[in-house]
């Protein structure tokens, strides 16, 4: 009795709010007939002729849908003070849109809620209670989720679903509850009472969800997003194990299918959005908890797929004509034009697509080849489609980034690996290994139809024409260099076989060019350059293959040139970009890899050809471009000859002071000659920099970098290093070597001195405050190079450290040094008219003077001190007589000047 009468009290719960909105309906429809009619009397009365009656039109109310726009109001009376102006307005957000809208109708979505537990908590209380048996208790959900649909289409066909009408979202609330419950009852009777099995469930949740679907096409985005959430949701609640569940994936696309085409006619734009945020999802969830080896086909191909899908449904074509910007221009350019909705869903397909199908490759082998065909597939699709499509000109550049992203290590690229490199490691007279050559070939395939896409344009104006003439030239190389890196072909097809392939990667880039040349005509070289250049780095890499170092650097040295001779002949303005890339691995080569270690202890003929074919290939290529307006690649050649010229002689001396035969040790000799090659690096960036206004910064940072280096190798020839340290008495390898004067002193200081002058005095595009820096270390240095080459003179290899004392003789010459220098400077400062030269004489004259006073009268003795004495003074009043007689002596640019 109890439980009847419990079960009374649910039937009343679940009657309450359908007899609350029922009476609603009735009543605002009774207050709008009261009002019809009062209107009508009140014209009779007023003796006025009756108008024809019209179907009332109820005021709507403000407008909040959730995809609405705002609009300002309007007002007649003119403001008291003059408007400011007022920021653009701006559409508001989903977010906003939708806050707004439950703001005014949240009452529809706590009834469409209430609706659903009811049937919910229909089923969950026949359990409860065992009123009726388990069949029962789901019919009667069933029926209880009929009935709410049947009462939603009925209200719908009355009254309408509008928004003007007082109807307004009934019909969505009580068919989407229906909904809900027919989902409830399904999952209750497989879940909770074993009804009936997996297979049925789901063709009954299909079947739902489809119905679910035709309801949402004719009322609204809010029961096509029910029907979509439940349908999707539906393969993973009903549960079961299948051994392949594969077919989940087909019901997944049936379903993303059904929700874009339905917001194709209806354009609510978030129930595509929902459609594939379900689609990508829950397809990404099946594939991590399913065994990919079984269900990786079905997975590729869903995704793929839902790309396919996400273009072409929305425009309702069979080749996508989407307009507007492109995306790489709007995330370029933040004034650009918005992208349309339907070319923001393409590309968040085409990405999400992109990212499935690179994680699918990484899971084993087949798993690879599998992803690597359908991104090439989709790459090569979205090359064909987009000729009509500008918006969508680069979003095949996703998925053939994709391709470079997957032949990355991983486990399926590592499987692959070992697979090909164990072709001939059990069989020496196994087939040819095809892994590598497919790769390449895939890519050349690619290049192709980039090539296609090209020559439909004409001359390099459009973006799209240089945009897919660069993709033709460069995609098939990089994907052979990238294999290269990663999986070291060559160690098993051999040298040759993988050296072949960029050869024919050459011989298309040939091909590609010729094709683009007739093309554009000879007014326009702009897209010809792409494929030369690619054909020039063709060669450069199949070289690499084959040559050792030394020439291998030929080769690029002799590739530079024949870019150099291309460029004048053909007048190519991409040239001189190739020359510059290839002077600046010429310099890498030289410095970095093999560097200075195969300089200094490689074999000095492979040396000697490494420097001498840079040198001479900078050489020509100036030459060849002296006509062009090349300024910037002139520069480099320019540098690149001096450095190269100053490193090679550097390295040439080194060898010769023997520094291969104890390399651990770095005698004074040895850090001087290493600062003179980092003084020629600096040149170099410095020479560079004036004509690299978009690498201005980059050179002279590098430039500051490499003075670090340079620095810190003359800090160690100057200090540690240097033979005045008494500790370095016993070291018979940092003994001065050489004769008097020209020494390995003037390896250690005189030859970074004067390079440093050079610098100073011919660096172009330096500061002031530079150029007097590069003059005082040039002095400084020089300086004590003096000090020690008149050392060596009286003193010998061995006596160098300072604690072994002075000599007499040493001592004087140390001022007849300082008077020399002094008056060379005052004659020059005579001759010049020059005050700086004049104050540095000053400063030297004041030095020997304060020697001789202050050290020589208390260290010489006897002849010795009275010829200092006498030295200074002579030299003294001989410098003011010449001093007074630059005075008098009339400057000829004055006498000019009166004339």
């Amino acid at each position: 009795m109890w439980d009847f009468l419990a079960f009374l009290v649910v039937l009343e719960v679940i009657a309450v709010p359908v007899a609350i909105l029922f009476l609603v309906v009735v009543t605002v429809r009774l207050k709008r007939d009261v009002r019809t009619l009062q209107d009508r009397v009140t014209t009779l009365e007023n003796g006025a002729p009756e108008a024809p009656v019209a179907a009332p039109v109820p005021t709507p109310a403000p407008k909040t849908e959730i995809w609405a726009k705002s609009t300002p109001p309007v007002t007649d009376s003119p403001p008291a003070t003059p408007p400011k102006p007022e920021p653009v307005p701006t559409d508001p957000s989903s977010l906003d849109r939708f806050i707004a809208w439950m703001g005014v109708n949240w009452i529809y979505v706590v009834s469409a809620v209430s609706l659903a537990l009811a049937g919910v908590f229909l089923v969950q209380y026949g359990v409860e209670a065992g009123l009726l048996p388990p069949a029962a208790r789901i019919m009667a959900s069933l029926a209880f989720g009929v009935a709410l649909l049947v009462a939603g289409e009925v209200i719908r066909r009355r009254f309408g679903d509008g928004e003007t009408v007082a109807t307004a979202y009934l019909p969505s609330v009580f068919s989407g509850a229906g909904l809900i419950t027919l989902f409830g009852a399904i999952l209750a009777a497989r879940h909770m009472y074993g009804l009936i099995g997996a297979e049925v469930a789901l063709i009954g949740l299909i079947a739902t969800a489809l119905v679910g679907l035709v309801f949402g096409w004719f009322y609204g985005p809010l029961m096509a997003a029910v029907a979509l959430i439940g349908g999707f949701a539906a393969p993973f609640v009903v549960g079961g194990s299948s051994p392949n569940p594969s077919w989940v994936y087909g019901y997944l696309a049936i379903l993303a299918a059904l929700g874009l085409g339905i917001d194709t006619m209806r354009h609510w734009r978030w129930v595509t959005v929902l459609t594939l945020t379900l689609g990508y999802g829950l397809g990404g969830l099946l594939a991590l908890s399913a065994d990919i080896d079984v269900i990786g086909l079905a997975f590729g191909v869903f995704m793929a797929g839902m790309v396919v899908m996400s273009i072409l449904i929305p425009v309702r074509r069979l080749s996508p004509d989407h307009g507007g910007p492109m995306i790489g221009q709007m995330l370029r350019n933040r004034s650009a034009p918005r992208l349309s909705f339907v070319t923001q869903i393409a590309g968040g397909s085409v990405v999400a697509a992109t990212i499935g199908l690179v994680a699918l490759s990484s899971t084993g082998e087949t798993q690879f080849w599998l992803a690597a065909i359908l991104l090439a597939t989709l790459s090569g699709a979205l090359i064909l489609w987009s000729h009509r499509a500008t918006a969508l000109q680069d979003t095949a550049l996703i998925p053939m980034a994709g391709l470079f992203a997957a032949l990355l290590p991983s486990d399926g690229v590592a499987q692959v690996i070992r697979h090909l490199h164990a072709a001939y490691d059990t069989n020496p007279e196994a087939a040819f290994p095809m892994s590598a050559t497919i790769i390449v070939g895939i890519g050349v395939a690619l290049s192709v139809l980039a090539l296609m896409r090209a020559l439909a344009t004409k001359g390099s104006t459009p973006t799209t024409g240089i945009l897919w003439a660069g993709v033709a030239a460069f995609y098939a190389p990089g994907i052979a260099i990238l294999l290269d890196y990663t999986w070291k072909p060559a160690v098993v097809i051999g040298d040759y076989a993988w050296a072949l392939h960029a050869a024919a990667l050459g011989t298309i880039a040939v091909w590609m060019a010729e094709r683009l040349a007739s093309k554009d005509g000879p007014a326009d070289r702009l897209r010809t350059s792409l494929p030369i250049l690619a054909a020039l780095s063709a060669i450069v890499f199949a070289v690499s293959i084959l040559l050792t170092e030394a020439a291998l650097t030929l080769a690029i040295a002799v590739t530079v040139v024949a870019a150099a001779a291309l460029d004048r002949a053909y007048r190519l303005p991409l040239m001189g970009a190739f020359i510059t890339a290839g002077i600046a691995g010429l310099g890498t080569r030289l410095i970095v890899l093999p560097g200075l270690e195969y300089a200094y202890y490689g074999p000095l003929f492979g040396v000697a050809i490494s420097f001498l074919s840079v040198i001479g290939a900078s050489v020509a290529a100036r030459v060849i471009l002296t006509p062009l307006p090349r300024d910037f690649a002139k520069t480099m050649v320019e540098s690149t000859t001096l450095t190269t010229t100053g490193i090679f002689a550097t390295v040439l001396i080194t060898r010769a002071m023997g520094v291969a035969d104890q390399p651990e040790l770095q005698p004074h000799w040895a850090w001087g000659l290493n600062a003179v090659i980092w003084l020629c690096l600096v040149t170099a960036q410095l020479w560079r920099a004036q004509h690299a206004a978009p690498f201005r910064r980059l050179r002279l940072a590098l430039a500051a970098l490499f003075s670090l280096s340079a620095i810190g190798a003359l800090f160690s020839a100057v200090m540690s290093e240097n033979p005045l340290i008494s500790w370095f008495r016993d070291d018979p390898y940092n003994l001065v070597r050489g004769p008097a004067v020209v020494n390995s002193l003037a390896l250690a200081y005189l030859a970074p001195a004067l390079l440093l002058a050079a610098m100073a005095r011919y660096l172009p595009g330096v500061t002031s405050r530079t150029r007097k820096g590069l003059w005082s270390g040039a002095i400084a240095l020089s300086a004590l190079w003096l000090a020690l080459a008149i050392r060596h003179v009286w003193q010998g290899a061995a006596g160098m450290p300072i604690d072994m004392g002075i000599t007499q003789p040493e001592l004087y010459s140390y001022t007849i040094a300082l008077l020399l220098i002094g008056a060379g400077l005052f004659y020059q400062a005579v001759a010049r008219r020059s005050a700086t030269l004049r104050r540095a004489a000053l400063i030297v004259l004041g030095t020997a003077i304060v020697k001789v006073f202050w050290i020589d009268a208390a260290g010489l003795t006897g002849l010795m001190r009275v010829l200092s004495f006498l030295l200074l003074g002579l030299g003294l009043a001989g410098l003011a007589w010449l001093g007074r007689f630059g005075a008098q002596t009339p400057d000829p640019e004055n006498e000019k000047s009166a004339d």
